[in-house]
């Protein structure tokens, strides 16, 4: 492992190089484009006009079938009957027009009823007391008068006969028969007359009106008028017809040949009909075709490109920032090839064997070893891939289901691991994340809206429950690898660390048990400094632990540790005295070496105290008259390089300054704490870490805060010492 450790420091050392960053990210894309281009590369068929095909072929494409949309679209217009329109005035004016031939020849017999009556009165005042014959108006002159009233063109077609019947009926027998007539013509107009239905409408007029009981001359002259009241009504609308093929045209949906649709099976004669569609899709053609080709390399540079955007907006160090891209390479590449490899089994009719692959692996690597958006970003790239990898040799398709599923499975592994940061809660999270993939295979597979397989289901669900269980085996296992190889400190790492119960804590807290918990008070100040500046909190808690490990190689020459014993420095000179003090700097990074912590730990045990001055002992050995040089009593350093290292080396000696002061007022604290942050950085101590003046005035803050809560309690007021006082 300490091999492969130097060999990646090495590769690490060349990504400073923008060329060597250049050629990562060009081998990446190789490697995509090589397990994906199977999938996209057309395939090269033999087939010809009435040949018989030799293997299923299904579309690679969803494209409209403009020919087969035509022909459709001929039919629905060919299916549309001429469109006919009844035009009910036509009703009403026939019967009008009956009703006026009624009318009219009531309107004559009145008038000439009158002109006799004048005319007998008349003669009888001429010959008063002479009997006298009224003379009669001629039957002709009544019937030229109702022509006279008539159009020409009733005249023409209603006969003579017709007329004098009219003139010669009744006044009761008259109203009848008009009442009748017209209720019968009313009637048959109401329905539908075409053309050729006109004579069968006369028919039933005229037996309807035969059934009517009148004088044998009204009868003829009624259904003479009732036939010749009957007209065609029905006409066939051209602007009705044209709009209703139109909208027949319109409401055809266009043919298209779907993605993944079968056009011919095995063994299948290829007609001119599929011979036409597999040359719409581009299957008789595609030798030369480098379009998917072009497509599947824009894909990669989109993906590439956004895992380059993130890295470089990134805002760690730059080694930490090449750490980080290298596990995350080989985690995707681990994952591709992974992928491909179980894409295969689908030439053995496992169409969704996508259920078996680990998904959550890589996202719970990335989570745990990189943080939980990176991990994200890979979940999102690796079901793109996914895709295309697990399309079912339709070459150029995307597999939505494998997409969706990796989707879900992925983002179930890393917020699930956001709370339970230990390596002992993976084998949970791979339960969980089979449970959820059980339940997304189920949603699946209801949402086909098939028949319900129970075996099928059965053997889904059973991949499903492996790909969560062997996700979180796979991460327990590559886990050491990573955290050793690269030697990347984890959050989980972390957490295992801060455990009480580890060899290096139970010895500080048995042998060193004052040091243990100035490290715990140290831890809580760092830790809350160090998350209000933004830096890792969890790192600076877990360093404190062990910060003053090396104290247990002389845990009675430090003050915390002296409960009830003499101070062994009152005996020794001063020159002994910085000797053990400062030794226990050194002694911690090489106690924490040895037991191989990580190397985040060791740096702060190393440069907690940076190259600060022993000023006790430098005075000491001053006033004994020993000449004495400054550098002789200064810690060996380095200073603090990172954030949590300066921040700890501040709270260290914040707490202990704190701790010697007896009953210590807000006021107070703030002073020495800002007094010790002035020495560290008029020493020069805080020079060769990035903490800017800003994040110093937050780690201050943040300091009154956590110290005032710890000793605001010891503060005795004046209302409780007069209680005490009176009880004594």
């Amino acid at each position: 492992m300490e091999k492969i450790h130097k060999y990646m420091a090495k590769i690490r050392n060349l990504l400073k190089m923008t060329f060597m960053k250049v050629l990562l990210f060009l081998l990446l894309g190789i490697i995509m484009y090589a397990t994906m281009f199977s999938n996209v590369r057309p395939e090269k068929l033999d087939l010809s006009l009435f040949s018989v095909a030799e293997q299923t072929i299904r579309s690679p494409i969803t494209i409209e079938d403009k020919a087969s949309t035509e022909k459709k679209k001929k039919d629905a217009e060919n299916q549309v009957s001429d469109v006919y329109v009844v035009k009910k005035e036509i009703a009403q004016n026939r019967v009008d027009l009956i009703t006026s031939i009624f009318d009219t020849a009531s309107e004559v017999n009145d008038e000439i009823a009158e002109e006799e009556k004048k005319a007998a009165e008349k003669e009888a005042e001429k010959a008063e007391g002479e009997a006298s014959t009224p003379k009669k108006i001629a039957q002709e002159e009544k019937l030229k008068r109702t022509k006279d009233k008539l159009t020409e063109g009733v005249t023409k077609e209603v006969s003579d006969e017709v007329l004098i019947a009219l003139l010669q009926a009744e006044s009761n027998d008259l109203s009848f028969a008009k009442d009748v007539t017209v209720t019968a013509i009313n009637n048959i107009m109401q329905e539908r007359i075409p053309a050729d239905g006109v004579e069968n409408a006369k028919k039933k007029v005229e037996n309807e009106l035969n059934l009517k009981s009148f004088s044998s001359n009204l009868k003829l002259a009624v259904v003479e008028l009732g036939r010749y009241a009957i007209y065609q009504n029905e006409f066939y609308d051209p602007v009705a017809t044209q709009e209703a093929r139109q909208a027949a045209v319109e409401g055809v949906e266009p043919v298209k040949i779907l993605q993944g649709q079968i056009l011919v099976e095995q063994n299948q004669l290829i007609s001119r009909d599929v011979y036409r569609q597999l040359e719409l899709v581009g299957m008789l053609d595609n030798e030369n075709s480098i379009q998917p080709f072009i497509g599947l390399g824009v894909v990669i540079i989109i993906l590439l490109s956004a895992i380059y955007y993130y890295f470089h907006e990134l805002t760690v160090s730059e080694d930490v920032k090449q750490n980080y891209l290298l596990v995350y390479s080989i985690v995707f590449v681990l994952s591709l090839l992974l992928m491909k490899g179980i894409s295969y089994i689908q030439a053995f009719e496992y169409s969704e064997i996508v259920y078996i692959f680990p998904v959550a692996m890589g996202g719970m690597l990335i989570k745990i070893l990189i943080g939980e958006k990176l991990a994200l970003y890979y979940t999102v790239i690796l079901a793109i891939c996914g895709s295309l990898i697990f399309n079912s040799g339709i070459t150029g398709t995307f597999h939505v289901t494998a997409a969706i599923y990796i989707i879900c499975s992925g983002i179930a592994g890393i917020l699930f691991l956001s709370q339970h940061n230990q390596r002992s809660k993976i084998l949970q999270v791979g339960l969980f994340v089979s449970v959820v993939n059980i339940l997304v295979i189920l949603s699946l597979m209801l949402l086909r809206n098939g028949q319900i397989d129970l075996m099928e289901y059965g053997f889904y669900f059973i991949t499903g429950f492996i790909s969560g269980i062997s996700s979180a085996v796979l991460t327990i296992g590559f886990l050491p690898f990573f955290e050793a190889g690269f030697g990347m400190l984890s959050a989980m790492k972390l957490i295992e660390l801060s455990n009480p119960n580890h060899p290096l804590l139970r010895k500080i807290l048995t042998e060193a048990p004052g040091t243990y918990h100035h490290s715990v008070m140290v831890a809580n100040l760092s830790d809350s400094a160090c998350e209000a500046i933004g830096a890792n909190g969890l790192l600076a808690r877990v360093g404190c632990y062990y910060h003053d490990i090396g104290k247990t190689k002389r845990p009675q020459f430090f003050i915390e540790n002296q409960m009830n014993i003499e101070n062994p420095h009152d005996k020794l000179p001063p020159q002994t005295s910085k000797n053990i003090i400062i030794a226990h700097a050194a002694d911690g990074a090489e106690m924490l070496r040895k037991n191989k912590m990580p190397k985040e730990i060791v740096d702060i045990a190393e440069q907690h105290h940076g190259t600060t001055l022993l000023k006790f002992f430098y005075h000491k050995a001053k006033q004994n008259g020993l000449e004495v040089k400054e550098e002789d009593y200064r810690y060996a350093g380095p200073k603090a390089q990172t954030k949590e290292a300066a921040v700890i080396g501040i709270a260290d000696s914040v707490e202990a300054a704190v701790r010697s002061m007896s009953h210590p007022t807000p006021e107070q604290i703030e002073d020495l704490i800002r007094k010790i942050i002035a020495d560290r950085l008029q020493d020069g101590q805080l020079n060769e870490c990035d903490l800017t003046l800003k994040e110093i005035e937050v780690v201050a803050h943040s300091f009154c805060e956590t110290l005032n809560g710890i000793f605001h309690s010891r503060i005795e007021y004046p209302e409780m010492n007069n209680q005490k006082v009176k009880q004594a």
